[in-house]
């Protein structure tokens, strides 16, 4: 089976990670999409992150209704930070029968040559490529590198976060069920 792995802070997952993991499972040879949620991503600050458990439980609430999506929580029980080629090693032991893709926004490619070992995940993994409002167009695309013609989605973590600090609405910005857990915890303010 060919797996999309859609790694993400989710911090939280939003309209747009939704709609660009369904035009990828509908527009390209995946199968499903595996929202991998990372507890830490060593370019982040730990301190702005949500608990990794309800990151984890936000995608589980925006994905319920499609099959093709799966919440994945595999990097908990790595160490930390997380590292993509850790993953992709640990999931290609552990799942031979599957092939992984991994998905990326096109703002990523100019720190791609920053991640770990990243010339071992350009050569050996193929890579789909979103479209992202990108200033910088620096860096080489990976050897099995794809430019995917998904639509150009504008919606960011950080933007969310910024509104329910000043109380304003997020409503279509998020699923329904992803607002409702994000009130009920009270997360972001």
């Amino acid at each position: 089976m060919k797996i999309g792995l859609f790694f993400g802070s989710f911090n939280p997952i939003h309209t747009g990670h939704l709609i660009i993991a369904q035009y990828m499972v509908e527009n390209t040879d995946l199968d499903r999409i595996w929202f991998v949620v990372s507890p830490h991503n060593p370019f982040k600050k730990k301190s702005s992150l949500a608990h990794e458990q309800d990151r984890l439980d936000m995608v589980r609430a925006a994905i319920y209704d499609n099959y093709q999506f799966q919440a994945c929580d595999i990097e908990f029980g790595l160490p930390k930070p997380s590292f993509t080629i850790d993953t992709l090693t640990y999931l290609t032991e552990k799942h031979p029968d599957h092939e992984f893709t991994l998905i990326i926004g096109e703002d990523n490619i100019a720190h791609l040559d920053k991640w770990k070992n990243a010339e071992i995940l350009k050569s050996n993994y193929p890579f789909y490529i979103y479209p992202r409002p990108v200033n910088d167009k620096s860096g080489e695309l990976p050897i099995r590198a794809k430019m995917i013609n998904a639509p150009l989605i504008d919606i960011s973590a950080t933007l969310i976060r910024k509104m329910i600090k000043k109380e304003k609405s997020i409503q279509y910005l998020v699923p329904q069920p992803v607002e409702a857990f994000i009130k009920s915890k009270k997360l972001y303010q």
